[in-house]
């Protein structure tokens, strides 16, 4: 749990800075992908899947 709470930092924080340098192409589309993937065997899936839900939720009923 600890290596994937350090992994999913470490691509978020390179992500960040990707996405602030406006450098995008494929490496930064793995780094994204790489960022998911490890966000989603963390705990933070569950309230992030509940926010989806409830932001669907929200605008079905406007």
């Amino acid at each position: 749990m600890a290596i994937t709470v350090s992994l999913v930092g470490l691509f978020g924080l390179v992500l960040f800075f990707l996405l602030r340098s406006k450098t995008l192409g494929w490496g930064s589309a793995f780094i994204a992908m790489m960022f998911g993937f490890f966000l989603a065997s963390t705990g933070a899936s569950g309230p992030i899947n509940q926010l989806t839900h409830a932001v669907i939720d929200a605008i079905g009923n406007l």
